[in-house]
């Protein structure tokens, strides 16, 4: 029974010794010359200002999960839209319930002010 995983061991390992040694040649050859603008930090142009320990406003993970609600809406509408005609009245009836369920979820982000940008 542990047999039929053997192949799949044998591709992982043969995956992990790729990735380092792809990871060894290229510190080995590539060259190395730092300066002062490799070494400077980056972000968007601009010296970093503050902690990087500070803490985020919960808006930020509240776009978040209002951005997956929705990008999920996006990910099953369209398969459904390919077999729509299939389905017939069933896979109407269930995509109504589910956009219901999805309009209930907006109403309610919308009564949280989840949409209001301060």
């Amino acid at each position: 029974m542990l047999s039929s995983y053997i192949p799949i061991l044998i591709i992982l390992l043969v995956i992990v010794a790729f990735a380092f040694s792809n990871v060894a040649i290229s510190a080995i050859i590539g060259r190395q010359k730092p300066s002062k603008e490799k070494l400077s930090p980056y972000e968007c142009g601009v010296e970093p200002v503050g902690s990087s320990r500070e803490r985020f406003s919960i808006k930020f993970f509240l776009v978040a999960i209002m951005f997956v609600i929705f990008d999920i809406e996006v990910v099953f509408l369209y398969p459904w839209a390919v077999v729509f005609k299939s389905l017939k009245l069933f896979g109407l009836i269930e995509m109504a319930i589910f956009m219901m369920i999805l309009l209930v979820c907006y109403a309610y982000i919308w009564k949280r002010g989840g949409f209001e940008w301060d």
